[in-house]
């Protein structure tokens, strides 16, 4: 099942590769329809700390590399639900800026960049899915689950073995009791 899996994590990764690639290196081509979006995350941005870039360009950069960078890690399989998850929430402002079909009258071009925009849908969805996906492996919390099970198995083991121990120790001790009333009636 992996050569599957890596080949479906390649041909899901290399269209983030191939356009993270052209965003990051000419930002410029994409910066005027990425500017209603990044013009709206001004405020937020400025909030988390001041320094940080806002202008239409540098964002579209960032984002390209973030793209580059996750589609690289999606593809070789290193660190895939970090890489999985920054790429889906890459395309979100990348959806949002480039196929806001709600927006255009032109009933083909609307049409066009609907299909588009369901593209992306359908991509994001490809990747909760490989950032979702272990392997075959239990998943973290199956695993929290188990140990908690087999702990809690042992304390029953551990407690039973406590609770004969116990009872060994009490008749042994009150044998030695009646053997010391005993001796103690002897002349």
């Amino acid at each position: 099942m992996r050569p599957v899996r890596t080949a479906a994590r390649s041909m899901l990764a290399a269209i983030f590769v191939i356009q993270g690639w052209a965003a990051f290196r000419d930002p410029a081509k994409l910066a005027e329809k990425a500017r209603p979006v990044t013009d709206r995350l001004e405020p937020r941005l400025k909030a988390v700390h001041p320094s940080l870039p806002t202008d239409a360009e540098t964002l579209v950069r960032v984002n390209g590399a973030a793209q580059v960078a996750g589609g690289l890690l999606l593809a070789t399989g290193h660190a895939t639900t970090p890489a999985a998850l920054v790429l889906a929430g890459s395309l979100v402002p990348t959806t949002l800026a480039g196929h806001a079909f709600w927006e255009i009258d032109d009933p083909a071009q609307r049409n066009q960049q609907r299909i588009n925009f369901l593209k992306n849908l359908g991509l994001i969805g490809g990747l909760l899915f490989a950032a979702l996906d272990n392997e075959g492996r239990p998943s973290i919390a199956w695993r929290a689950r188990n140990t908690a099970r087999i702990a809690r198995r042992e304390v029953g083991h551990t407690a039973g073995t406590a609770r004969r121990e116990a009872r060994h120790v009490l008749h042994a001790a009150q044998r030695d009791a009646r053997i010391a009333r005993l001796a103690r009636r002897l002349p």
